[in-house]
């Protein structure tokens, strides 16, 4: 092999970048599939239908799953710096709600003591914090430029952003009203959770530049 076939060692900057990249992927990657996996799984292994949220999957076979994906994705955000400090408060809310909303579970059905409310209560809490964090990663965070001029990628990327934004906010209305006006059979809130958690998965995978990257990994630095 000739000097000229040896590919240049990579800079620190493009391996920041790349570590950049491979974090924002694994946080779309867990989120994309924790819905399919938990409603899909449930079914293969226990059976017994749907459960009304996914929180609900908490005390089904598939708990370790819940439990341990959203602890990941906390710890994903936990390590996670962004471009200013408003990007690190912001990821490090998030992240300690994904964790809380892991290790504090949504009230059980049937006849719940006043400690299993009180822990509902906390899960409430953390699950909106941690939505709402994540809409505002999407319409207001991701969609910063350092460029006057976006380039057309990242002009594409903020679409994106902006759409799952709203998605999240539209969801999380949604699951508000569903628990007052419809039946629980229909599971309103388990595919609203669903549809929110597809968004935020969906936005950062985007974000990662899995999806509408640039053609030089460098480049998400100066305009990411």
């Amino acid at each position: 092999m000739t000097a000229t076939n040896i590919p240049p060692p990579e800079s620190p900057q493009d391996t920041l970048v790349h570590s950049y990249l491979f974090l924002r992927r694994a946080i779309g990657l867990v989120g994309l599939a924790l819905p399919v996996v938990l409603i899909v799984g449930k079914e293969l292994v226990q059976g017994g239908g749907l459960l009304n949220s996914i929180s609900g999957y908490y005390y089904s076979d598939m708990r370790d799953v819940y439990v341990g994906s959203l602890c990941a994705i906390g710890v994903f955000l936990l390590s996670y710096r962004g471009y200013d400090w408003l990007d690190d408060v912001a990821a490090n809310v998030a992240g300690v709600a994904a964790i809380g909303v892991a290790l504090f579970p949504t009230t059980p059905a049937g006849d719940p003591s006043a400690a299993d409310k009180a822990i509902g209560v906390a899960h409430i809490v953390f699950a909106a914090v941690f939505f709402l964090t994540l809409a505002y990663f999407c319409l207001v965070l991701f969609r910063k430029s350092d460029k006057a001029r976006p380039t057309r990628r990242k002009v594409q990327r903020n679409q994106v952003y902006l759409v799952a934004g709203l998605v999240i906010l539209v969801c999380l209305a949604g699951i508000v009203v569903a628990g007052r006006f419809l039946d629980d059979s229909l599971h309103p809130v388990l595919w609203l959770e669903s549809g929110a958690t597809l968004a935020f998965g969906f936005a950062w995978l985007t974000k990662g530049e899995a999806i509408l990257g640039d053609l030089s990994p460098v480049a998400v630095v100066a305009e990411a």
